[in-house]
């Protein structure tokens, strides 16, 4: 069967910066992950400081970045928006949060549990996303 798609299409879809934040996004809902079951683990724990995880942030304001300019050779440096999407990476931090709504710390555990359903339906989104077997399957005209 024919190639119904060239090359350079499918590493537009494939190779994007689309698919590069998708893994980037799988990595900071790991760390999310991780950081949300540590602030449950730790909800009694006197004066413990709940951690949050940095992301979507650094994405819009990469998104932002509109920069004209043709590279001419590999070895040249990124400019624009691409160059802004490779630097974003995911970190943890602890918020400045006066409040203590469990008089020992300041994690909530009902909020907690919310931003784990949350977290565990982005995760399952950018996973579906990432795999793209379904899409490479109908662009060759194949059934799934």
């Amino acid at each position: 069967m024919p190639d119904i798609i060239s090359t350079t299409t499918r590493n537009r879809l494939f190779n994007s910066e689309t698919r590069m934040l998708v893994y980037k996004g799988l990595d900071a809902n790991a760390m999310r992950g991780r950081a949300i079951a540590q602030n449950i683990a730790n909800a009694q724990t006197p004066e413990y400081k709940r951690v949050e995880v940095n992301f979507e942030e650094q994405v819009r304001e990469a998104m932002r970045k509109h920069v004209e300019g043709t590279r001419t050779n590999e070895d040249h440096m990124e400019i624009g928006r691409k160059a802004a999407i490779k630097r974003v990476e995911a970190y943890s931090y602890r918020p400045d949060d006066p409040a203590n709504p469990g008089e020992v710390n300041n994690v909530d555990i009902d909020i907690e549990s919310a931003k784990m359903a949350e977290n565990q339906i982005e995760q399952n989104y950018n996973m579906q996303f990432a795999s793209f077997g379904k899409i490479q399957a109908a662009i060759k005209g194949q059934v799934y």
